[in-house]
């Protein structure tokens, strides 16, 4: 059984960091590109930041450009995100995700739902004021 088992997330004020996990489980997923992806409450699910199997290439979104760093070690089958300076609207449920598709080069990567096949259950992160 595949699973995708998120950590990391709670409470923290304005300004702080926390660190999220995700530890994969039932296959290795060291040939597929990962990603987070976030819902905050009344709102769609948006996709944060994702990283190529080969970790060369990673990408954001222009809201969490220069806070947050995606990261992954292969050898423990695990993708992080590393949040910093955190503000109010970061607030969501933080969801891990693994694509399908692989390449040969280790530079594929997606922002799009559609393209992950295997997601976690998501940790909640809340930012206070």
């Amino acid at each position: 059984q595949v699973q995708l088992v998120e950590s990391g997330g709670g409470l923290v004020q304005a300004g702080g960091s926390l660190r999220l996990s995700c530890a994969a489980s039932g296959r290795t997923f060291n040939r597929s590109a990962m990603g987070w992806f976030r819902q905050a409450p009344g709102k769609e699910r948006e996709f944060v930041a994702a990283i190529s199997w080969s970790g060369s290439t990673t990408d954001y979104v222009d809201s969490v450009k220069g806070r947050f760093t995606i990261s992954r070690d292969n050898a423990k089958n695990t993708e992080y995100l590393q949040m910093n300076s955190l503000k109010p609207e970061d607030t969501a449920v933080y969801s891990c995700a693994a694509a399908s598709a692989t390449d040969l080069t280790g530079s594929y990567y997606s922002r799009e739902e559609k393209d992950y096949v295997y997601w976690g259950q998501g940790t909640q992160v809340t930012v206070s004021s």
